[in-house]
């Protein structure tokens, strides 16, 4: 079988439909928390995610969904807890994360389902996909573009400046909730891509990119959407390549690939912002009052003043004022 074979067959087509569903979904969410510098956010959801796997595997069910229901509650836990703004706040998110994640694995255990039964989710196995978790990604994915981009104005002005959006009249607390729920969404769809605890990197490291060459929060997000699908299919076509050689996941894969695109960015981007930032005006800096003080020397190289050269004339500072010297002519003061 030659490497363009491989993509002939069922499996593979399955895979590169829920990669560019997933690619361009997870970015749209990420846009968001990393503007509102909850970054990690979708990393604490994936652990809470994997209890709801375990509990589909226990109970016979479509794990997806299962992991769609308890990762929606442990995002509505999470913005809760995050809101109220306790001092032991991170503490309880904490635990949260860490309970869920060991929950998922005693859970997996009861039912009797292998580890690598949950490796899958937790690693991503994209290659193993079925027809109804493709059905499933495509609509949960397909909710999250058109609501992300559909309240894209009013997700914005939330993230950016909540103080000012609850001024103009916008439920911010409703908007928060909305993002943590969907940022559940996607990691539910984007665990067989990636995995659970890869997740996060799919949702933000396209975002960092993008922000690398953008200025405007439309085109970042736009932008974001691209890579993500990019990130997702080069990945799982590479990983595909490379596992005539050896064996490669396609989920590590997707992963080192868009880290690579923000790694070739990142120069380009603070070159341009170096750019930017010498093009800037210097300050205006208004002129200051001073009374002239009398002395009884004239100025020249040897007088201990602080010499400032201006083409072919030199000042000497003393007391904030400058005295300049033409060859041999030294301006009284």
């Amino acid at each position: 079988m030659t490497f363009w074979e491989l993509f002939q067959y069922p499996f593979m087509q399955r895979a590169l439909i829920a990669a560019a569903f997933t690619g361009v979904a997870a970015p749209v969410v990420g846009t968001y928390l990393v503007q509102r510098r909850l970054s990690l956010m979708g990393d604490g959801i994936g652990h809470v995610a994997v209890t709801g796997v375990a509990l589909g595997l226990l109970t016979g069910t479509s794990p997806t969904w299962t992991a769609v229901v308890v990762s929606i509650l442990g995002a509505v836990a999470i913005e809760a807890i995050r809101a109220r703004g306790h001092t032991n706040g991170d503490v309880a998110l904490a635990l949260l994360f860490y309970g869920g994640l060991a929950g998922g694995v005693l859970l997996s255990g009861l039912g009797g389902e292998s580890s690598a039964r949950l490796q899958q989710y937790l690693f991503g196995s994209i290659t193993t996909i079925s027809i109804s978790d493709v059905v499933a990604t495509m609509a949960l994915a397909t909710a999250v573009i058109v609501i992300g981009i559909g309240l894209a104005p009013q997700l914005f002005a939330v993230a950016q400046d909540q103080e000012f959006a609850r001024v103009t009249g916008l439920r911010v607390g409703f908007y928060n909730v909305l993002v943590a729920v969907l940022a559940a969404v996607s990691v539910s769809v984007a665990m067989r891509t990636v995995g659970l605890l890869l997740v996060s990197a799919l949702m933000v490291v396209p975002v960092a990119t993008s922000q690398q060459l953008t200025r405007s929060f439309r085109t970042t997000l736009l932008a974001a959407m691209v890579l993500g699908a990019a990130a997702s299919l080069g990945g799982l076509v590479l990983s595909a390549y490379l596992s005539f050689h050896a064996t490669v996941a396609p989920g590590p894969t997707i992963v080192l690939l868009s880290l690579a695109g923000f790694a070739v960015t990142w120069p380009v981007g603070a070159w341009v912002r170096r750019r930017a930032r010498l093009r800037e005006p210097f300050p205006s800096v208004p002129a200051r009052d001073h009374e002239p003080t009398e002395h009884t020397h004239q100025h020249g190289p040897d007088c201990g003043h602080v010499a400032v050269r201006h083409g072919d004339h030199v000042d000497y500072v003393h007391d904030g004022h400058r005295h300049a010297e033409h060859g041999a002519h030294y301006d009284e003061h």
